[in-house]
């Protein structure tokens, strides 16, 4: 079975599971802000009619240095993308044919991307049950490799390495050429936190930032690499022009200044994912720790959780499957934190599945 590679596929979904899709579904797989773009930006949408007419400004200068001001950084340690993905892309091309090492589980897409640019890949597993970055076989693994990609907050697993961990990871590798590149798509939903500020002490440091799952704008392809001048200029020639549209440059700026929405956010997914995995908690499900705005969880009656996934979209309910992450392969689903009266559908499902 061909099973989508990401989340937010359902009609593929489907279709790969050789089942009947119902007329209405709840997307669970589809891990961006459930409460939708700000006010704010519905607001201004009437005047980005403006702007579509001409060519957006090819260095995204103003997006940058907005962003740039809130990280304390400058606008040349800053570079856009149309989307984190193809931010991921130029990495994996600028290490094309070299060896690269993944800390797993992780986001599909590094994989996807050092794959297609001919990488040597190694994995560094994790253990889910016990989250804590294997700092000494990174070491080791520096040795040889162009990059090392981590993911923090770790997709799918929700889980967040400590900052003292990857502090401790860079002070072991800065005399290494091995690029460091710390994911921290969901940081926002784990609080303001962010491994940024460390860019001007180790330039080896670069850093992925999305902007479409919080702000729930993933039309709109907006994310962003922070690293040290030297990394941004190793990457420049790899970006087209116009990478980024004049609506997305527009919606970046002012995400930069906001603060409140993502705060406000927090608040509420924090409260509701609680809820729900302590409702999974009590029907006997397995769940992971989580600190963002999705969770892992498991049937332990279950080994490979293809009959639970199978269930539940026939029911109308669509979770993210597992199997393309290494050391998951199947045996977890992953969940997104939605409104309350959808997650209770969800708890509904299940409470019945466990009743049969």
């Amino acid at each position: 079975m061909n099973l989508p590679s990401h989340g937010a596929n359902p009609a593929h979904l489907y279709e790969a599971s050789d089942l009947e899709k119902p007329d209405s579904i709840l997307d669970f797989s589809v891990n961006t802000n459930p409460g939708g773009p700000p006010e704010w930006l519905k607001e201004l949408w009437s005047s980005f009619i403006k702007i579509i007419e001409d060519y957006p400004d090819p260095t995204g200068k103003a997006a940058s240095e907005a962003i740039a001001s809130r990280l304390l950084l400058s606008s040349e340690n800053i570079l856009l993308g149309n989307g984190a993905a193809e931010l991921i892309h130029f990495i994996a091309r600028s290490a094309a044919g070299e060896r690269v090492c993944i800390v797993m589980p992780a986001f599909s897409e590094y994989e996807e991307a050092c794959t297609a640019y001919g990488c040597e890949i190694n994995h560094v597993p994790v253990d889910v049950w016990n989250w804590k970055l294997p700092v000494e076989k990174l070491v080791k693994e520096a040795e040889n490799a162009a990059v090392l990609f981590i993911c923090s907050p770790n997709n799918p697993t929700g889980q967040v390495f400590t900052e003292a961990e990857i502090i401790e990871l860079l002070q072991k590798t800065a005399s290494s050429n091995t690029m460091i590149v710390i994911d921290e798509a969901f940081y926002d939903f784990a609080g303001e936190s962010t491994i940024t500020a460390q860019i001007q002490t180790f330039p080896h440091l670069a850093v992925l930032h999305s902007m479409t799952k919080m702000y729930a704008v993933a039309g709109l392809r907006i994310g962003y690499l922070a690293a040290s001048g030297a990394i941004i200029e190793k990457l420049k020639p790899y970006c087209p022009h116009w990478n980024v549209n004049a609506i997305a440059l527009q919606t970046a700026q002012h995400i930069a200044a906001d603060h409140k929405y993502a705060s406000e956010t927090r608040k509420w997914i924090e409260k509701e994912r609680e809820r729900v995995m302590n409702k999974l908690t009590e029907m006997e499900f397995d769940v992971l720790p989580s600190a963002v705005n999705f969770y892992l969880f498991k049937d332990p009656a279950l080994g490979h959780q293809q009959p639970l996934l199978h269930y539940l979209l026939q029911k109308g309910i669509v979770l993210r499957h597992t199997e393309n992450f290494h050391g998951l392969d199947g045996r977890w689903l992953r969940a997104a934190v939605k409104k309350r009266a959808d997650n209770d559908i969800l708890l509904s499902l299940l409470k019945k599945w466990k009743s049969a």
